[in-house]
């Protein structure tokens, strides 16, 4: 853990693993209650220096973070590659991410800006400001260990907050590669601080003080959910990016072989483990065996297996719980009729006998019925759904409590308006399965997520608006 400045030890500590081999990659100190309170006082003593510097010199710490992360741009991925088991590509356009992420606020700190205006009383002017929320404690998961991090650590830091970092315990070694660079960077004492640990001991902690003024979390809508509970007892501000189950519609005047590209772009990136993936594949009937026919073939040819290795395609799943919760959706879209088209099976032998594989698996026959079109499939597999008309396919989309991000393929300019407006969900990605940038906002409505996260829209979670008015004489002397 790093608190205030200092590398601590604790006598509890964590082996990780890597998922794809089995070998023990490092092991890092756990931490309690009392640690994660000390962390608290450390960011809430820190928090009247960092906020009150200038947006200039805060700017200059952060790009000074820049530079340090992409000396170690490589061996990032390699860290996260070997905890959590995502292909080496993937992990590489994490690592890309999470500069970005940093470059972007460390330019975009500059700009919190305020208003001043004339009101309806002659001697008062109203002065609107935007100031720091205070002490932010942040959540992150698993699937994106270090970029998570980052599009929160990066406004956070930006706008003059203090953090405590509490990542995931599956993949908590680029964040500990993250808060050296941070401690190398020579960020104030107190400014950042780490906690690894149970997330039930931590988490309470962290609700229950009234010195953590703000909660940001990417995880679970379960989780979620409690948090959003626990925090109303001290009314901190929330932002939540949490779970989704995405649709990808492939409409009959779509160009269907950059459908079946873009569906492999978002459902096996990091082998299927992220909160964006597509969930459901609507194809309209007329090219529906078509489209299948192609998407088998293409998903048939993935090359899986470690990570590390450059010519695989996708990687290991992060535990045995997830390869077997994939593979229980997958036999119960079976039992009530659903065809394996492709996979469909955990991968074994010599080249996976320690690791957490399944193959990438398409499903056809797929219907409403099956838990695959309802519950978030959190691994390599598609389910292909048939529909006839339109507004099928936007009445199925949105029959579901997320709303995180959505994708269809078309090539009607009039589709293109209508359905993006129709579709119930914080981003749509029209002939793009990957609509997600530094400068746009990313978030969910519903179930999916409030607040959010990159861009100019990312720092307003962390901002709070105060209202000055001043009274003065009219007349001199």
């Amino acid at each position: 853990m790093y608190i205030n400045g200092e590398w601590l030890k604790t006598e509890s500590e964590l082996e990780i693993k890597n998922p794809a081999t089995g070998e023990i990659v490092d092991t890092v100190y756990l931490v309690g209650k009392t640690e994660t309170k000390r962390a608290i006082d450390a960011a809430k003593e820190a928090f009247p220096l960092w906020s009150g510097l200038t947006s200039e010199e805060r700017s200059n710490h952060i790009h000074n973070v820049v530079a340090k992360l992409e000396e170690k741009k490589e061996h990032l991925a390699q860290v996260i590659t070997k905890e959590m088991g995502k292909s080496i590509h993937n992990a590489r356009y994490e690592v890309g991410s999470t500069i970005s992420f940093f470059k972007w606020y460390a330019e975009e700190a500059r700009r919190v800006y305020g208003d001043v205006m004339p009101i309806s009383t002659k001697n008062k002017r109203a002065h609107v400001i935007k100031q720091p929320v205070g002490v932010v404690a942040a959540i992150t998961p698993w699937n994106f260990p270090l970029s998570m991090g980052a599009r929160k650590l990066g406004p956070a830091l930006a706008v003059g907050c203090t953090v405590v970092l509490k990542p995931s315990s599956e993949a908590p070694l680029s964040s500990l590669e993250l808060f050296k660079i941070f401690d190398e960077a020579g960020l104030p004492k107190g400014v950042v601080n780490l906690v690894i640990g149970k997330s039930e001991e931590i988490a309470q902690v962290i609700m229950d003080s009234k010195d953590v003024r703000k909660i940001t979390f990417t995880g679970s809508t379960e989780v979620g959910k409690h948090l959003i509970r626990q925090s109303a007892d001290t009314v901190k501000q929330v932002s939540m990016e949490l779970g989704g189950h995405a649709p990808f519609i492939v409409f009959d005047d779509a160009d269907l072989d950059l459908a079946v590209q873009g569906v492999i772009g978002s459902k096996f990136a990091s082998s299927g483990q992220q909160c964006v993936c597509t969930n459901r594949v609507y194809v309209q009937e007329a090219v529906y065996e078509e489209f299948a026919e192609k998407f088998k073939t293409a998903v048939g040819k993935m090359k899986v297996g470690n990570g590390l290795d450059e010519t695989n395609q996708m990687g290991s799943l992060v535990n045995e719980k997830a390869v077997n919760s994939v593979h229980s959706q997958v036999v119960d879209a079976v039992d009530k009729g659903a065809k394996v088209l492709v996979g469909g099976k955990k991968l074994k032998g010599n080249e996976y006998s320690k690791g957490y594989f399944y193959a990438p698996t398409v499903l056809g026959n797929v219907t409403e019925d099956m838990d695959i079109t309802k519950v978030e499939t959190f691994g390599p597999v598609a389910p292909l759904i048939s529909f006839v008309t339109e507004a099928e396919a936007v009445q199925k989309a949105n029959d579901i409590e997320y709303g995180l991000a959505s994708y269809f393929y078309t090539n009607d300019l009039s589709r293109v308006h209508r359905v993006s407006e129709k579709l119930e969900y914080g981003m749509v990605g029209v002939n793009d399965s990957a609509p997600f940038s530094m400068q746009a906002p990313f978030g969910g409505i519903k179930e999916s997520g409030l607040g959010r996260e990159s861009g100019k829209y990312g720092l307003e979670d962390y901002l709070t608006t105060k209202a000055v008015s001043v009274m003065f004489n009219t007349e001199e002397g």
